[in-house]
């Protein structure tokens, strides 16, 4: 686990980092089990996309966030991960795919996340509650992923956005976001105080 040492600077901060190993580990046996017969993801390097998916804890602290959705949370990335670390907050993971869904559900219980919640629906389709965090990693552009959001959020909620290059593209006609790079992958935080068009 040397290499999350090296690259997450707030593991050197938090009291539960043996457990979080614990749970990375037996996360990489059940994903190998599971892709083994149900091809849930392409993904090579499993520990560059979890440190990837909690990366931007090294730059800003998302302890007040206590109610957080996941939409499109595929395999965990990075719901899953974040859940291990803010243990105070509780997620839902959307996820419309049956398999992908039944394999988050095995490591919800097998990792004992009490704090996650797997739902197998798409967000849109589900009865709206305000969250304080709204994640996702590569799911589609930022203004349909906000629009999908409607009744999820108020201008008080935060969006948690793994993007790559296109990050300035998408958001134009935006004004509240900030962005911390690191490498390829841009971490979008932005705020809706208006009406997308």
């Amino acid at each position: 686990m040397k290499k999350y040492e090296e690259q997450l600077n707030f593991l050197k901060d938090f009291a539960n980092k043996d457990d979080f190993f614990k749970k990375i580990t037996l996360y990489k046996e059940l994903l190998e089990k599971f892709n083994a017969v149900h091809n849930l993801t392409h993904l090579e390097n499993i520990d560059d996309n979890i440190i990837d998916s909690v990366k931007i804890l090294d730059f800003y602290g998302l302890t007040d966030k206590k109610k957080i959705i996941d939409i499109g949370s595929g395999a965990g990335f990075p719901a899953l991960f974040l859940a291990c670390i803010l243990q105070d907050s509780e997620f839902f993971l959307f996820e419309p795919s049956a398999k992908k869904a039944s394999f988050l559900r095995v490591v919800k219980t097998e990792l004992n996340l009490i704090n996650a919640n797997i739902i197998k629906e798409k967000l849109q389709n589900y009865p709206p509650f305000r969250v304080d965090l709204i994640t996702s990693r590569a799911l589609m552009d930022i203004k349909p992923l906000v629009e999908i959001s409607s009744g999820f959020y108020n201008e008080n909620t935060l969006f948690l956005l793994y993007k790559g290059s296109e990050v300035y593209d998408e958001l134009q006609g935006l004004k509240d976001y900030k962005i911390f790079n690191q490498g390829f992958r841009n971490y979008c935080l932005l705020k809706i105080k208006e009406k997308i068009c």
